[in-house]
């Protein structure tokens, strides 16, 4: 009954609403943390950390003194090793953690877009897919763009389906990276994107996607992108992507990233019901 005592104590303490507390958020941010790191490149990374931890303390349980001298002296960088390795995940969870608690004061743009504006970008997609000519359009959301935007050509114009157009037309010296819109704007344009590291993607899929995918997986920005091999349309949102869209599906794909009332679309297209996801293909994987 004595050995039991430090057990009853512990658990009579475990009652207390504080410490209760404490363990749910310890649980809540574990499991974040895994939720995070699962399917992507920091999955192994952290488990060959996690092998090193297991192997210092087997040094340091058998008195293997030669390994945990080695071991020791590599726990000096382990700190700065994880921020390096893991920056974009690190990055990634700080944006997601911002969005989700953003302050109820502060403004959103998710449905900053009105119906003519969206319109533009579906049109010029369009179009440009019917000539297999390239293109890469970044919708900036709640994540600001702005390292980006000075990296590029500044425009700050008014989006139309003529400017983009013009644009992206191969003839053009701005084809060549995405253009960012900003609200009812180009901000710029000729913008370089970092490009995705996700092994997992087919190689069908060249720069303008891989780019389309990096800027999305570090912001919550979304991505409309004109194959110049296929013609396909694209739309990327967190890192994942749908092809082979036609006007209707890019529409309602848009909208829904966008938070956009489709009110009037029902009213003028009564029989219709948009489904993005409805005969899209997903993403290839090798």
């Amino acid at each position: 009954m004595l050995l039991l005592l430090p057990y009853m104590e512990y658990l009579g303490r475990l009652a207390e609403p504080r410490n209760l507390a404490d363990i749910v958020l310890v649980f809540l941010l574990v499991y974040a943390v895994l939720k995070l790191v699962r399917g992507t490149r920091a999955a192994p990374m952290a488990a060959a950390l996690g092998a090193f931890a297991l192997l210092y303390w087997l040094a340091v349980k058998e008195d293997l003194a030669t390994l945990e001298f080695v071991l020791r002296s590599g726990l000096l960088y382990i700190g700065v090793a994880i921020i390096v390795l893991f920056q974009a995940e690190i990055r990634q969870a700080l944006i997601s953690f911002g969005n989700r608690f953003r302050m109820p004061f502060t403004q959103r743009h998710l449905g900053q877009f009105g119906e003519g504006v969206y319109d533009e970008v579906i049109l010029a997609a369009t179009t440009l897919a019917s000539t297999k000519t390239g293109a890469l359009i970044v919708i900036e959301r709640n994540v600001g763009l702005k390292n980006i935007i000075d990296g590029g050509v500044k425009l700050d114009a008014e989006l139309s389906y003529d400017l983009l157009i013009s644009i992206f037309h191969t003839e053009s010296p701005l084809h060549d990276g995405a253009v960012i819109v900003r609200r009812h704007r180009v901000a710029a344009a000729s913008c370089f994107l970092p490009l995705t590291l996700n092994p997992r993607l087919s190689r069908d899929l060249g720069t303008r996607h891989r780019a389309a995918l990096g800027v999305t997986e570090d912001t919550d920005a979304v991505a409309v992108v004109v194959s110049e091999e296929s013609g396909l349309i694209s739309f990327v949102q967190h890192g994942e992507i749908k092809r082979g869209l036609d006007a209707p599906k890019l529409r309602a794909v848009i909208s829904q990233a966008l938070e956009i009332s489709t009110k009037r679309e029902k009213a003028r297209e009564p029989n219709k019901s948009p489904n993005p996801d409805a005969e899209t293909e997903e993403v290839p994987l090798v």
